[in-house]
């Protein structure tokens, strides 16, 4: 169960733990700045609610063994700084292993996306779970594009996801 979490794990400057129900509020700042969902269709205006059923898809996430989002912590101040992790996603029918990540609008353009995304590449391929990993970025999130491709990930093609327009971004294992 949950081999999919980087549980435990750390990175330069984050430390890599599961989700648990207290993080809601500090979260929940996420959804009270409309640039943080602005590329997204079809969320939940209110912030609570929008915070509240992320929330019931982690866990939904983490009792089925889909992957999951983890919660990154600051190691230097033990402060939330972001979400990010490995998810179980279907996209154009096929299955994919997703590499997801939003970070809190207070940390961004500090470097913590990337940071976060590359170590769950380096886990996902050191650990073998798949031969190629995705991104499903709305086509018009140009800074989590910017992410992906310091990634090393490239486009490999547009679709629609859950109604919205969206590149697939891909890097394959080594």
């Amino acid at each position: 169960m949950g081999k999919y979490l980087l549980t435990g794990e750390r990175s330069e400057r984050l430390f890599f733990r599961k989700i648990v129900p207290s993080d809601f509020d500090s979260w929940l700042p996420f959804y009270h700045n409309p640039k943080s969902t602005e590329f997204w269709d079809g969320l939940p205006i209110d912030p609570i609610v929008a915070c509240q059923q992320q929330f019931d898809r982690i866990f939904e996430r983490y009792d089925n063994d889909l992957g999951g989002m983890n919660a990154l912590i600051e190691e230097e101040t033990g402060k939330l700084v972001g979400i990010c992790g490995l998810l179980v996603q279907v996209v154009d029918e096929m299955e994919e292993l997703e590499i997801g990540y939003s970070i809190l609008p207070q940390f961004w353009l500090k470097g913590y996306a990337i940071e976060a995304a590359t170590k769950c590449k380096q886990f996902a391929f050191e650990h073998k779970f798949t031969s190629s990993l995705i991104s499903i970025i709305h086509v018009d999130n140009i800074p989590s594009q910017k992410v992906a491709a310091k990634n090393g990930m490239y486009l490999d093609k547009t679709t629609i996801y859950k109604d919205n327009p969206v590149h697939i971004f891909r890097v394959n294992r080594g």
